[in-house]
């Protein structure tokens, strides 16, 4: 390009990106935003119908409306009422909230689990609102248009290859957007705001923040990132929001807090990695919703996402992935993925894997953090074709080939008669006939996790801090005991 031509097509886009400019709701300032409303609204629409149909929600809708309820009334009263909120609870392991452009907000079941009252959810949901009024996510979707426009950043994996290694769609993407201190400050404030004007305690907030952190200290093991990784943390949270009751000048006596309620509205959810859904034991990955299981290689990491099942290797160089890839047939899915543009295939087989019609083939292709090489399964299995995809830098793939093909060789059918019939824990209430401690009350009323855990979802600091009588307590029964040291699932 000659350096006329190149300055004439920079003036332009910053001439187009100094016309793009919109007024912030909150502020009242203006702003450049490269996304309009009613694109905002759209990108969310897109995503939240991605959302609903990855991770789907909860079967509840009693507990669907309450959330929406309490939700609604601050959307409605907040510097955006005309945006087409919509509050749902999804269904997912995860301690999390999360907001999607133009007012699609949602709760996960483990957050719910997690927490105690009402106010507490107000604060948290009211921390979501605050990024769609304050126009976050568009900020920083316009940072990074601004960014490609200047440098011509491209994405880590090659649009071919991201395609097909299980990488999150673009709507998805939307869910790991990453704001700085000052954008989680300012949604922290607006949070308190909200649900001050609906007149809840907001003193409950700082609970809030001290149960994040220490669920997340926990590992959880959600399919969406805890609240600490997509919500870093801008310091002491806890003492921001005491400095904020601190100014206030109205009493707080006769706020909402409305913790039995709340607790009503969770009993018998779903707590923790429903394990119908897919759970590991060990290596071996067992799926009895869909009747298979799969053994990935020892002293990998594994974790089971929405889009896949995932191990990366020790090192971090290699990754197997397993998901589904459709109705297609085993040949016309490899077909497909072999004919995408950067990707080489090379020998090839259509070898059943376990008298499942498979078709199989090594590849080689070019990132742009170099190249790698890989071997790419399709298993037709139960109605639907799966695809397994294993890979890894070309210099570090034989030593990885191996393990990538022995658990491509593992797929079937799933034949553990105790993993077919898991059950996943519930949470359970108790209304204490006396005071008692933590440890006498697991006593008493045992529960499947183990008792640090239990102190968590119960907001105490110590398991031998005494309960006054007539108090409701959580317990979590039903399904696989989880051991101390497993944390949160």
């Amino acid at each position: 390009m000659s350096y006329r031509r190149r300055r004439t097509v920079l003036l332009g886009a910053a001439l187009a990106v100094g016309l793009a400019c919109a007024r912030n709701p909150v502020t009242g300032k203006n702003e450049i935003a490269l996304v309009s409303e009613s694109q905002e609204i759209e990108m969310g629409k897109q995503a939240a119908q991605e959302v609903a149909q990855t991770m789907g929600f909860v079967d509840n809708a009693g507990l669907q409306s309450y959330v929406s309820a309490i939700a609604m009334k601050m959307a409605k009263a907040s510097e955006r009422p005309e945006l087409p909120w919509e509050f749902h609870v999804v269904d997912d392991a995860s301690v999390n909230a999360f907001a999607l452009p133009g007012g699609f907000i949602f709760v996960t079941r483990g957050l719910l689990t997690s927490i105690n009252d009402e106010a507490e959810l107000a604060t948290v949901i009211g921390h979501e609102i605050g990024h769609v009024t304050h126009r976050h996510s568009v900020e920083q979707i316009s940072k990074a248009q601004l960014a490609q426009l200047g440098l011509g950043l491209g994405s880590v994996f090659s649009p071919q290859i991201a395609q097909f290694a299980g990488v999150a769609s673009q709507g998805l993407q939307l869910l790991f957007l990453k704001y700085g201190r000052t954008a989680e400050s300012q949604a922290d404030e607006l949070g308190f705001r909200y649900a001050l004007n609906q007149n809840y305690d907001v003193r409950e907030m700082a609970n809030v923040f001290v149960t994040l952190e220490r669920v997340s200290a926990a590992a959880g093991g959600g399919r969406v990132p805890e609240w600490l990784s997509t919500h870093p943390d801008p310091g002491n949270r806890v003492a921001a929001t005491q400095a904020r009751l601190d100014t206030l000048s109205r009493s707080l006596n006769n706020t909402i807090t409305n913790r039995d309620g709340f607790l009503q509205h969770i009993s018998g959810l779903v707590y923790g990695a429903d394990p119908r859904q897919g759970f590991f034991e060990g290596t071996t990955f067992y799926h009895p919703g869909m009747r298979f299981q799969m053994t990935f290689p020892e002293g990998w990491q594994t974790q089971n996402t929405p889009a896949a099942v995932v191990a990366a290797s020790p090192n971090q160089d290699a990754i197997i992935q397993l998901g589904l890839a459709g109705k297609s047939t085993p040949r016309e899915a490899a077909s497909q993925f072999l004919s995408q543009q950067g990707i080489q295939a090379g020998d090839g087989s259509t070898q059943s894997i376990n008298g499942n019609e498979a078709a199989t083939s090594y590849f080689q292709a070019q990132t742009e953090q170099g190249a790698i090489a890989g071997i790419v399964s399709f298993i037709a299995y139960g109605g639907q074709t799966y695809g397994i995809l294993g890979y890894a830098g070309t210099q570090q793939f034989g030593s990885h080939e191996s393990a990538i093909k022995s658990a491509i060789g593992s797929f079937g059918q799933l034949r553990n008669q105790d993993a077919m019939n898991v059950k996943p824990n519930h949470v359970e209430l108790v209304r204490l006939p006396r005071a008692m401690t933590l440890n006498e009350f697991n006593q008493q009323y045992p529960s499947t996790i183990p008792i640090t855990e239990l102190a968590i979802i119960n907001e105490m600091e110590h398991a031998t801090d005494e309960i006054p009588a007539g108090r409701v307590v959580k317990r979590v029964t039903g399904g696989r005991e989880v051991k101390e040291g497993e944390g949160a699932k």
